[in-house]
Parts: structure tokens; C-alpha cells; sequence
């Protein structure tokens, strides 16, 4: 089980404690006050305001159009209901560029009711971007592997770190983003090989999606876990509806799995 209700609210510190002690961590996106308090009574330690709104809340085909003020707004409406889980909101595509709109974006998203911001990539630039807002008392959340933001110039939707050398690049960016302050880091779409080596050499948590089984928890979109997304689902989505009654018993058994370390089993992973 994730928390209970009663329990005091989920902080930065709870989760490093979690990971500490092998204690997996569940997330879940959520972009409304009816899921946020949902997945608050469902035990979800950690709720993402993702910029995946693009896709399952405005039908856009990538995260890119997304604004500061619309995932403001949505983490507004996350807040009022959330009463134990963190809350992290993403920066959108270009929302971060240089440190001072960084911090602008990020003091948005803080005063909007976020406890972190998450933001895309471990180049060197990124790196001093999380540096400057962790000077400035922002909590950063780095996220490395597929880039939905920068999928224009990925080449589509396709799995990252595949070859040694992109492995031992992705290994040293997430090294610097923990330098730098990232006190949590998003694995997505990589060698469930590569989710394993990355976390057992970070002290901070790392949060896969798409990354295997051996990362310190897992997230999903909320509208992908319970199959009513259209499309074909990617391969690192378990249908939760399938075999329950409710959204919220299928919620409950994300976050059972997610914590007995049963999700994601090997069929929802990748191979180096």
C-alpha cells in the first residue's frame, strides 16, 4: 500500500527516505481536482501534472504546444484536492531556456501549488538550468531517456540508450543532474538494463516509465493505465481496467504492483 489517509502530506524528504530503504514510489498523472483527490484516497504517493495534457486533455499530437499558464492552471486544480502526495508540475517546451525564464516558469508553477518542477534533458545546458533553480530554492526533477518535447528531434517516439555509447552519455548526464541538485529523476523509454545500472549508481530516486522493473518507482499517464487513450497504447502500458470494476479499485492496483515491485514485468520493458 502507498500511504494511508491521516498520514502526514508526502515531502522530498519522504521519498528520499523511500528510496533509501527500497521503499518503491507510485505516480500517476493527474490534471483535475476530481482524479487529484482520487488518486489522494487511492494512496498515490506522487502526482505529475504532466505537459502529456497536450495529448489526453487538448488532442494535440505532442506535448510541444503546452504553455506555462496552462499547466499552471491544471496544477491549480490538482492542488485544491491533493492532501498527501507530491506534487510535481513539468516546464513545458520552451519554458526554460535561459536561468531567468527558468526561474520565472518555475515560480508560476511553485505559487500554483507545486512542491518540484521537472524539466527535459542532461545536456550541459540543462545541467546549469537545474543548478540555478536549486540555488534559488526551486526542487528540480530532471527527466532523461525518450524526450517528448524534443521528439521533432528524436525522430519520433523511439527508444533512447540503446547502443553502449548512449548508455554511458545517459549514465553521465543523470550523474550531473544529481550534481547540479536534481533530487528525483523520470526514466523514460530505455534498456530495462540501463534503468537498473543508472539507479543503483544515483542516491536519489529515480522514476521509470518504460525503464524496468528496477527503478525506484514507476509512473504512468493516468488516461494510458486506464485504456481509454486513443491510439495504440506504448508498450510499457498495463491496461489497470482490465479485470476491475472501478477506476478506483483500478488505481489501487497500480499503486499494489507498482509497490510489490510487480509492475512492470518484463513484457512492459525494453532489452539493451
Amino acid at each position: 500500500m502507498g500511504y494511508l489517509q491521516g498520514d502526514k502530506p508526502i515531502t522530498i524528504t519522504k521519498l528520499l527516505a523511500m528510496h533509501a530503504e527500497g521503499e518503491k514510489i507510485s505516480m500517476l498523472t493527474a490534471y483535475d481536482s476530481t482524479m487529484s483527490a482520487l488518486l489522494n484516497r487511492c494512496g498515490v504517493e506522487t502526482i505529475l501534472v504532466g505537459d502529456s495534457l497536450g495529448n489526453v486533455i487538448q488532442g494535440h499530437s505532442s506535448t510541444t504546444p503546452v504553455t506555462v499558464e496552462q499547466v499552471a492552471y491544471h496544477t491549480e486544480c490538482v492542488a485544491r484536492a491533493n492532501t498527501h502526495a507530491f506534487l510535481i508540475a513539468d516546464l513545458p517546451f520552451a519554458s526554460y531556456g535561459d536561468p531567468v525564464q527558468a526561474l520565472e516558469s518555475s515560480a508560476q508553477l511553485m505559487r500554483a501549488g507545486a512542491d518540484m518542477v521537472k524539466l527535459e534533458g542532461g545536456g550541459d545546458w540543462q545541467v546549469d538550468i537545474i543548478r540555478h533553480l536549486v540555488e534559488r530554492s526551486v526542487p528540480v526533477c530532471a527527466h532523461l531517456g525518450l524526450l517528448p518535447q524534443s521528439v521533432h528531434v528524436l525522430g519520433g517516439y523511439k527508444v533512447q540508450g540503446k547502443s553502449k555509447d548512449a548508455a554511458s552519455v545517459m549514465l553521465e548526464q543523470a550523474l550531473a543532474c544529481q550534481e547540479a541538485g536534481a533530487q528525483m529523476v523520470v526514466l523514460e523509454a530505455i534498456p530495462s538494463s540501463l534503468g537498473e545500472r543508472i539507479t543503483a549508481e544515483l542516491h536519489i530516486p529515480t522514476i521509470g516509465i518504460g525503464a524496468g522493473p528496477d527503478c525506484s518507482g514507476q509512473v504512468l499517464v493516468l488516461q494510458d493505465m486506464l485504456g481509454i487513450s486513443p491510439g495504440k497504447p506504448p508498450k510499457f502500458v498495463k491496461n489497470f481496467m482490465d479485470g476491475h470494476h472501478s477506476v478506483e479499485a483500478a488505481i489501487k492496483a497500480y499503486v499494489r504492483e507498482v509497490k510489490s515491485g510487480k509492475f512492470p514485468g518484463p513484457e512492459y520493458g525494453f532489452a539493451g
